[in-house]
C-alpha cells in the first residue's frame, strides 16, 4: 500500500467480508512503517460466547498477526470511551473493531440486561483523542427490513450510531468487494 495521509478519525463501513478489517489493518501497518517510535493497538469488541465466535476470533488474530504484526490487541467489549482516553497518544494509532459488536454488547448482551450505549461519552473521547483512531463497523441497513421489533430497533440504533460516527470522523470509507470508496475526506 502506498504511503497514506492518515485521518485523525476514520470510520470504515461495509458489509460482512467487505474488507473492512483488512483495510484498518493496512492503515495500522502503514502507520507503523512511516516513522520510528510509533505504535498501534486494536481495541477488540468481540466476545467469544460460542464455539463459532471463538473460532472466528482465533482466525482474526492469526490473520492480523500476518498482515499487521506490530498491531497489539486489547480486549474492550463495552467501555470504549475510557479505553480510547487511556490508550490514545500522538504516536499510537488505535483501531476499534468493531462498532457493530460494541453496540450489540450493549443492546443485546449474552448475559444480563440490555444497557444504553454511552454514545455521548464515546463521541467526546474520539474528539479529545490526541492520536489517530480508525473505527470499523457494519453497514447493515441496505438489506430487507428484519422481522422482530428487537432486531429492527438494533438496525435503527446502528444506523444512528453510524451517522453520529460519520459526522464526528474526518474520513469515512465504504468498503465494497475489498475496494475502498471514500465518502468523506476532511483530513
Amino acid at each position: 500500500m502506498p504511503e497514506i495521509h492518515h485521518a485523525r478519525l476514520e470510520l470504515i463501513l461495509g458489509g460482512q467480508k467487505s474488507g473492512k478489517s483488512r483495510r484498518a489493518e493496512a492503515l495500522a501497518q502503514d502507520w507503523l512503517t512511516q516513522a520510528s517510535g510509533r505504535s498501534a493497538a486494536l481495541l477488540a469488541t468481540g466476545q467469544a460466547w460460542d464455539d463459532e465466535m471463538r473460532a472466528r476470533i482465533v482466525r482474526h488474530q492469526m490473520d492480523r498477526a500476518q498482515r499487521a504484526p506490530g498491531l497489539k490487541t486489547l480486549e474492550e467489549p463495552l467501555h470504549l470511551a475510557q479505553a480510547i482516553a487511556k490508550h490514545s497518544s500522538p504516536e499510537q494509532l488505535l483501531v476499534v473493531d468493531c462498532m457493530t459488536l460494541w453496540l450489540t454488547n450493549w443492546m443485546m448482551p449474552a448475559c444480563g440486561d440490555p444497557g444504553e450505549p454511552p454514545l455521548a461519552a464515546l463521541l467526546a473521547a474520539l474528539q479529545a483523542a490526541p492520536g489517530p483512531v480508525v473505527l470499523v463497523g457494519n453497514e447493515i441497513g441496505l438489506g430487507v427490513i428484519p422481522l422482530g421489533a428487537q432486531v429492527r430497533a438494533f438496525v435503527d440504533a446502528l444506523g444512528r450510531l453510524n451517522q453520529a460516527l460519520a459526522d464526528t470522523c474526518n474520513r469515512v470509507t465504504l468498503m465494497v468487494a475489498g475496494l475502498p470508496m471514500t465518502l468523506k475526506d476532511e483530513a
